[in-house]
């Protein structure tokens, strides 16, 4: 979903001098358009008709588009669930609070994802949605989604589809969380993100990893030490190649097979 915007939000990264053997790995984030030929709408709430009407559908759907700085949080548990929101530029991450009061991390969202769908089924909230860089973010509002379900068809499968996806990432995550060895999580998770650039048109060789090792660590399941040294034996191991918050995946058959062991 595009819009013309006068100040584009730029994203760079600043990684450590590279040594005279290791070439500098590429920031491989890059900034969309506008909304009506936007890329990432055939991702985030595509539809399936045709220019006018499409473009129409859209002028009716998009709210506003709000901006949100590194650490800006979009909604908190408790808040009032009246948007679904779908990222434009930047990346976000999703937590929750457990009854001892310590975070999990639920989600890593990239551009044409949509969030808040978990606050669907008692209009409230249940996570919080934080901006890990500067991120700029449509508002769908809900009733405006539920209005155009009810008259058009094919926009209707769409929102199903987006809440299927929404469960099938539920126990995908459950799944890996109480089936995989630390190992098995990490290639798994490294692995996903590489498809889900793909999709949007990004190296799925080469991504910044935006989210801490401790955050990475909290959404594995998994303690940061065992995150950094996993990172440090894949490296020295030849499966990824690792340059600050930069990730290169070298060998993807031996991630996978790493996978798939038992």
């Amino acid at each position: 979903m595009h819009a013309a915007i006068a100040t584009p939000i730029a994203f760079s990264v600043r990684p450590s001098a590279p040594t005279a053997t290791r070439p500098a790995l590429r920031d491989v984030a890059r900034q969309s358009t506008s909304c009506v030929d936007c890329s990432l709408r055939s991702i985030c709430m595509p539809v399936d008709v045709e220019d006018a009407d499409a473009n129409a559908l859209f002028e009716q759907l998009v709210a506003t588009r709000i901006r949100l700085r590194k650490g800006d949080v979009l909604f908190r548990p408790g808040d009032r669930f009246t948007a679904l929101y779908a990222i434009r530029l930047g990346s976000c991450k999703t937590l929750m609070l457990s009854d001892e009061g310590n975070e999990q991390v639920t989600g890593y969202h990239l551009p044409g994802e949509i969030i808040g769908v978990e606050g669907m089924g008692n209009d409230v909230h249940g996570c919080q949605a934080i901006a890990l860089e500067d991120t700029e973010v449509c508002t769908l509002p809900f009733e405006r989604v539920e209005r155009l379900a009810r008259e058009d068809v094919s926009f209707q499968r769409r929102v199903y589809r987006l809440l299927s996806g929404a469960i099938a990432r539920e126990r995908t995550t459950s799944l890996m969380l109480g089936t995989m060895r630390a190992e098995q999580r990490l290639a798994s998770f490294l692995l996903d993100l590489a498809s889900r650039y793909q999709i949007r048109g990004y190296s799925s060789s080469e991504f910044v990893l935006r989210m801490t090792r401790e955050e990475i660590g909290s959404h594995l399941g998994l303690k940061l030490e065992t995150v950094s040294r996993l990172f440090s034996r894949f490296d020295e191991e030849g499966l990824i190649q690792v340059q600050g918050k930069i990730v290169k995946l070298v060998d993807r058959i031996g991630l996978h097979l790493l996978i798939a062991a038992s």
